[in-house]
């Protein structure tokens, strides 16, 4: 019957069976009970705190609730779909193990600003777990780039052969756009750190609540200043799922290279076994499958930003039936960010860096022009002529089959006058790495500059 319903005194027909399931959310949101219950035990103490309900009473819902706790934690828990949602599962089970006191637990307020409290500390915990992987990440890119200071490769502009590089350094690119990413959740977190509970349905409550008390049991840095907003925005989970799209478009480019360099074209790394999978047909197949499958889950996560800001974007104030579909699209992002991030932190920490593969290729492609135009500028040549000179010069040894720095001294000079035998100084890879050496160069004492000023920095 629908008086069987927490809310059924208005009805007078019970639910359509598959209504009832349709919009029901207990098989996704159940999740969230460890903060579901400690926010009503907040809340409970509050009541008391104000004298709305008696210290005695609040002892009792909270002894109930803390048992309900240990009941779902032991896997001792029935949730059910009539139920709807976590917090009536919650709060049925609670009356019937302490009776109608139970009933007192929802005095001021409503579902609508409870859930939005239930996210808030649910995505406020996962937001340091993401912390938590982006720092096991980082420190495997650091650890990368502490033992290859001395390790050459090419760097790429239009996947094309540019200039030689220290992988170090290379490696040093992701680890400022992960610190970027840890920013980016940072903030998420200090924006959404508000108390929304005191809102009630979406104009507050005429009980005389304490919600700063509230707040302060939570940890949370205040409260929310406008009832409709609390419960009518999800703007903190958007914002969550925007900085997740952008860490994984960072984890989908990584994922790139690792493809490229582990393919016998490239074979300047190998990941280890624990990271691949072989082929059901060619048994000399070893698959890059951990960076092929975070590329591939880039745009799962690209789709649930889109599904909520989709959501949001046509609903009046306040709360909307709509804002159910808000939970499945944040927790897949979650499960997914945390899992990507886990697994990368391993596989780049055991990945193993081919140092001669890297050297030989970084040395092909006439991938030290530039530091030949350099030095032709540095003789007195403006850039514009010494970039033909150089040009000219490329084009030769392509004709030649000829690198860069095995021309004779009169091939160079038939180029340029300015040329003498000092050019081979500059052509070496190490001479054209160690020459950009300012702030933020591929130059070694430049890199090893950048990995002490991190280290210093996550020690703080």
């Amino acid at each position: 019957m629908s008086q069987d319903k927490l809310w059924g005194g208005r009805f007078n027909q019970p639910t359509n069976k598959f209504v009832e399931e349709f919009t029901a959310s207990i098989n996704f949101d159940q999740r969230m009970y460890r903060y579901d219950i400690s926010g009503s035990i907040a809340h409970c103490q509050m009541l008391a705190k104000q004298g709305i309900i008696s210290s005695e009473e609040s002892a009792i819902i909270i002894a109930g609730l803390e048992g309900i706790l240990a009941d779902i934690d032991a896997g001792n828990f029935e949730f059910k779909v009539s139920l709807e949602d976590i917090h009536m599962n919650i709060e049925a089970r609670l009356t019937e193990r302490i009776g109608l006191v139970g009933g007192k637990l929802h005095t001021a307020r409503s579902r609508n600003d409870q859930v939005a409290l239930d996210i808030r500390l649910y995505l406020r915990d996962e937001v340091a777990a993401v912390l938590n992987y982006l720092d096991q990440l980082q420190e495997s890119l650091l650890g990368q780039a502490e033992a290859n200071l001395d390790t050459i490769m090419p760097g790429f502009t239009h996947l094309q052969t540019a200039q030689p590089i220290l992988f170090s350094h290379h490696m040093l690119a992701y680890f400022e756009m992960f610190k970027r990413d840890a920013g980016r959740f940072a903030d998420c977190a200090a924006r959404l750190n508000y108390l929304p509970l005191g809102a009630g349905a979406l104009a507050g409550t005429t009980f005389p609540i304490d919600r700063e008390y509230v707040a302060e049991l939570l940890g949370f840095s205040g409260v929310t200043r406008n009832s409709l907003d609390s419960v009518s925005d999800r703007d903190f989970a958007i914002e969550f799922c925007a900085a997740s799209s952008i860490l994984m478009m960072h984890l989908s480019r990584l994922s790139e290279e690792l493809i490229l360099w582990s393919t016998a074209d490239f074979n300047f790394i190998e990941l280890t076994d624990a990271f691949c999978t072989g082929s059901s047909i060619m048994p000399q197949k070893k698959n890059p499958d951990v960076p092929e499958l975070v590329r591939g889950k880039t745009g799962r996560v690209y789709g649930n930003l889109l599904s909520l800001l989709t959501l949001m974007k046509s609903l009046p104030l306040a709360y909307n039936k709509d804002m159910q579909e808000d939970k499945e699209p944040l927790f897949d992002t979650i499960d997914t960010v945390k899992g990507s991030l886990k697994i990368f932190a391993e596989m780049i920490a055991l990945m193993q860096v081919k140092v001669p593969q890297m050297r030989q290729a970084a040395g092909r492609g006439y991938s030290t022009a530039t530091d030949v135009a350099d030095y032709c500028v540095r003789k007195g040549l403006p850039f514009r002529q010494a970039h033909e000179v150089v040009g000219k010069t490329v084009r030769y040894c392509i004709e030649k089959n000829k690198e860069i720095d095995e021309l004779t001294l009169d091939e160079f000079r038939a180029f340029s006058p300015l040329i003498d035998s000092d050019i081979y100084a500059h052509v070496t890879l190490e001479a054209s790495v160690n020459a950009r050496s300012a702030t933020g160069g591929t130059a070694r004492v430049a890199v090893e500059r950048e990995i002490a000023r991190a280290r210093a920095e996550r020690q703080k």
